[in-house]
């Protein structure tokens, strides 16, 4: 066949990106129109199941919204553990491959021993009794205290709680399931711990579409889980409980501590606790059951299945879109101000004050008068928003016109200093490579989520395609890096690719690995397995080394440094004393604040499906794209207007101030995310805490470098290019 896989993937990309701008606030890759669904259905496989076929529980972690740790279904002491045998083709307990996304979101997914066919309802059926000792029910207490759900997966859905809307005309889906409930004692009113050791499954279906379907195969639309703790009495000779639909006790965590032990532990003590950590060989028999359901369902789409896990965050939208309204008011306002200002420089440049029609520097004539002398030429400006009002006759306001019109017009006396190498320009080069391919990264992570590629659907895929789009743009990265490099002068360009591909990617990392040294402490899934570490590692040493190699060589050898319009004094200018809003820290922190204005409703939703609701998703990227390119433009701004103002006040060290002033937003973010969690979270434990700050940081800082990034490209275009238009003698 003519033209191949390249054809195609060009014509799928092209109606894909038309059915993209059409659906671009629904959520993105799963709710599909008749075209959209077309192109799906070529492009992804679905899975359909004909009567009695086997269908594969896969068991995957619990975790909780009050802890940022996590654990393998399979790890836990109360459940049932694998036993090996086959279901649905599988061996239980086998392990499946997992993207890396999937590895660093803490998932660890295993085959299970439940035996599902489709159409074949059970009522009940027995998994096994499995025996807990006490350590094993101290620690059942300890997850159910901290409200813990686990997460099964059939035919990629999870299996969800379900709920209904206080009009009950929707429904909608969480996703995982309690592991166990808490209650209080009528008699004692003391804590009990309850686990849910009976599970009903309810599988929706319907009909397959296309060929399949009209064969009699059946796709799942919804996995609902509902469970219930039976105590382990009363039950048949399977193992069942003999009454499932009446209300039954449930099954208490607990073991009668052993008053022997602990009155030997404790002879002189007239109180005896209640210790559950004694190994005395105390064990709690807890029997699994399980029921499973099929309901044939027309009304959901196969496309659309997913639409109940969002349904609950319909009514967002219109928080949403105050968001966007936000960001353009205040994007708008800047625009304004970038506007002037850059009026202001052109008539400076080629007006009649200060410059001759072509541009070229002349001193300014010095005013008459009192018989002080003016420290140095300066040009006059034309009136605007930076001076005071008053004739030019006065006397007495001449000094305070004098200092407005330096404060304008200052700029161009910088001709020979302001393309001067910045201090430390070896470290500067490398971050701003590193910063490119952040910038590449974020930016082809929301094409692909506003096409609908990457979606909850496809577990781990941002974090995995993400890391992949990071490690391809290192051609990027070092050719930047090294032109940068070059143009600040220096030659050892091996040293600066070394810097480039691991001085940002190494800290990084170093940072990442000294957590997990922690979780690992904690036994948590959410710990790097060891293998993983070495595959990071041989991802950056062998694969973005090289790819940064190449670009550096391409940049320092077959390009030419960044050409400057003036040429750089030998000596520096000394610059005047600086005012305090124009000082780096001050200067950040003020222009900073803009781009935090611009997103921090949409980060809301954001740091709420990260941290505060993690059974939900996170899906709005039409929304969320908006507001990043708002919040981009944003910092386009407020660093042209920052930068503008410190030429006018003869500060030439605009290099790092650049830099600086695009990621200022970065600090606000961690200030909200310190607000938020003490405001929103209900964290406990001290590694949790650790976590959730240390990650909030590191998210920050690429957020800070690429916004940095940003800020420096765009200092750099706007410094050329207004001194491009002058001419110095």
């Amino acid at each position: 066949m003519r033209g191949g896989l390249p054809t195609q993937l060009c014509t799928l990309f092209a109606l894909s990106s038309v059915i993209s701008v059409v659906n671009a606030f629904y959520i993105p890759g799963i709710a599909r129109r008749p075209l959209d669904e077309l192109l799906f259905h070529h492009w992804f496989s679905i899975k359909s199941y004909v009567d009695n076929e086997a269908i594969s529980l896969q068991v995957n972690k619990v975790y909780s919204d009050r802890s940022q740790l996590q654990y393998a279904y399979y790890d836990l002491p109360f459940v049932c553990p694998p036993t090996g045998k086959k279901h649905a083709g599988h061996a239980s307990g086998r392990s499946i491959s997992l993207n890396l996304g999937e590895v660093l979101r803490g998932d660890r997914i295993m085959t299970s021993d439940y035996d599902i066919a489709m159409g074949q309802d059970q009522e009940c059926q027995y998994l096994c009794s499995h025996r807990t000792d006490r350590q094993g029910i101290k620690r059942a207490r300890e997850l159910i205290e901290q409200g813990y759900v686990a997460e099964w997966i059939v035919d990629n859905l999870p299996g969800a709680t379900s709920f209904v809307t206080v009009d009950r005309k929707h429904k909608y889906y969480a996703a995982g399931f309690k592991i166990g409930y808490k209650g209080l004692s009528p008699v004692t009113g003391k804590q009990k711990y309850y686990i849910n050791n009976h599970i009903t499954l309810v599988l929706r279906y319907r009909q397959a579409p296309g060929r399949a379907g009209r064969n009699g195969a059946k796709v799942i639309v919804g996995f609902e889980v509902y469970t219930k703790s039976i105590e382990a009495a009363h039950r048949d000779s399977t193992g069942c409980p003999q009454d499932l639909r009446s209300d039954t006790d449930g099954l208490e965590m607990y073991i009668a501590p052993n008053t022997t032990k602990l009155a030997s532990k404790y002879p002189s003590s007239s109180y005896l606790p209640e210790e559950d950590d004694i190994d005395d060989g105390s064990t709690l028999t807890i029997p699994y059951s399980y029921s499973v359901y099929f309901r044939e369902d027309d009304s959901i789409e196969w496309s659309k299945r997913w639409d109940l896990y969002f349904n609950n965050q319909e009514d967002s939208n219109v928080i949403h879109w105050l968001a966007i309204i936000n960001s353009l008011v205040i994007c708008s306002l800047l625009t304004v101000i970038v506007v002037m200002v850059i009026n202001r420089t052109y008539r400076q440049v080629h007006g009649k004050d200060g410059s001759g029609d072509d541009g070229k520097l002349l001193p300014k004539p010095r005013k008459p008068g009192n018989g002080t002398k003016s420290p140095r030429p300066r040009e006059k400006a034309p009136a605007g928003l930076l001076e005071q009002k008053g004739g030019p006759e006065r006397d007495d306001d001449w000094s305070s016109d004098e200092e407005c019109v330096d404060d304008i017009s200052g700029w161009k006396l910088l001709h020979g200093d302001v393309f001067r190498p910045p201090p430390y320009a070896a470290y500067l080069a490398p971050l701003i490579g590193s910063g490119t391919q952040l910038v590449f990264m974020a930016t082809g992570l929301l094409i692909l989520s506003c096409f609908g590629i990457l979606n909850p659907s496809f577990r781990g895929g941002f974090v995995s395609v993400g890391m992949g789009l990071f490690v391809f743009a290192g051609m990027i990265s070092g050719y930047f890096s090294s032109r940068l490099y070059k143009t600040f002068g220096g030659m050892n360009w091996r040293k600066n690719t070394i810097m480039t591909a691991l001085l940002f990617p190494g800290l990084l990392f170093t940072t990442i690995f000294i957590l997990n040294l922690f979780v690992w402490a904690q036994a948590s899934s959410t710990a790097l397995p060891f293998g993983t570490l070495v595959g990071l590692i041989a991802l950056m040493v062998l694969i973005q080394l090289p790819l940064v190699y190449i670009g550096s060589w391409y940049g320092f050898h077959q390009s030419q440094p960044y050409e400057h319009p003036t040429k750089t004094n030998s000596v520096a200018r000394p610059m005047p004393e600086q005012a305090w809003y124009t000082q780096s820290i001050y200067a950040a922190l003020i222009a900073g604040f803009f781009p935090f204005a611009v997103v921090f409703i949409e980060l809301l939703f954001v740091f709420r499906s990260l941290w505060q609701d993690k059974s939900g998703y996170y899906y709005v990227f039409g929304f969320l794209s908006i507001v990043s390119l708002v919040g981009i433009l944003t910092v386009v701004e407020v660093t042209m207007v920052a930068t503008y103002i410190m030429l006018c006040h003869e500060n030439y060290n605009w290099w790092w101030q650049s830099v600086f002033i695009g990621g200022g937003s970065s600090f606000w973010i961690f200030l909200y995310c310190i607000v938020f969690y003490y405001t929103k979270l209900n964290i406990h434990g001290f590694i949790s805490g650790l976590l959730f700050f240390s990650y909030s940081f590191l998210a920050c800082t690429v957020y800070g470098l690429l916004t940095g990034t940003v800020g420096f490209l765009t200092a750099y275009a706007f410094v050329r290019r207004i001194y491009g238009a002058i001419k110095a003698d």
